[in-house]
């Protein structure tokens, strides 16, 4: 059965698209059909770590939920450029970066239920196992259709205080919202603390598993968004946390 996966952060700069972008890659890598929406209307930017250029996809997630496509018409092959060879396949929806869309999303909003339908969709034509959200940082009802529709939902937070409060207040409305499963994902912590102990700190205070932690890397910043971290550095601490939090995804039900 196919899984919705959503990725979200209550706030931005967390690296939710880079992580996105990189678990999705990892899936693939291992054989499966894996999707990415980018439903970060308003800043949209996972594209760049895919190298889809906007003149190479004139048809986007926007093209979609004004009714000017079709959901699949907007879904990329971009496994070539994530380094996927012969396994899976991966599969990209990016949205528009012409400011004039962005601005019309932002002035008029979208219809939830469409890109809802739009999800299911793209699931059963491109015979999808797992479909990832790549969701808008903060709280909104894109959000929160996200969150209710996912069988797993990854909260990404950095060891901030700032994103431990926020964290809080989203785990307390994905609990209203029934989530399936929720993990969450320590990212840029710095390798001077105590993995264990933060590990255990995190789990104690928010009652969910922590599915990884990922240190500050000074590679994975110099890389940037210019490629997937995973398939340029397959052997790097990071890459190998990347497939444990995969590990946990596939693994469950």
């Amino acid at each position: 059965m196919p899984k919705v996966v959503s990725i979200h952060s209550y706030r931005g700069g967390t690296g939710k698209s880079n992580f996105t972008a990189n678990l999705a890659t990892t899936l693939a890598v291992q054989g499966h059909r894996v999707g990415v929406v980018d439903t970060d209307v308003p800043s949209p930017g996972i594209h760049n770590i895919f190298s889809l250029e906007p003149e190479q996809a004139p048809i986007t997630l926007n093209s979609y939920l004004w009714g000017e496509a079709t959901i699949e018409e907007a879904a990329y092959d971009v496994g070539g450029a994530a380094g996927i060879a012969e396994a899976g396949r991966l599969f990209l929806v990016p949205s528009s970066v012409k400011a004039d869309d962005i601005a019309r999303v932002l002035k008029d909003g979208y219809d939830v239920k469409l890109l809802n339908d739009g999800f299911r969709k793209l699931v059963k034509a491109l015979e999808l196992d797992y479909l990832f959200i790549d969701t808008h940082p903060g709280l909104s009802k894109e959000t929160f259709l996200s969150i209710a529709i996912s069988h797993v939902l990854i909260l990404i937070l950095r060891p901030d205080k700032q994103d431990y409060q926020g964290t809080a207040v989203t785990i307390d409305i994905a609990r209203q919202l029934n989530v399936r499963r929720m993990l969450l994902a320590i990212n840029k912590a710095y390798s001077s603390l105590n993995f264990d102990v933060l590990r255990q700190k995190v789990e104690e205070t928010y009652g969910a598993p922590v599915a990884g932690i990922f240190p500050l890397s000074e590679e994975v910043v110099q890389l940037a968004s210019e490629g997937v971290f995973c398939t340029k550095f397959p052997g790097h601490p990071v890459s190998r946390e990347f497939a444990k939090v995969a590990a946990q995804i596939t693994a469950e039900g």
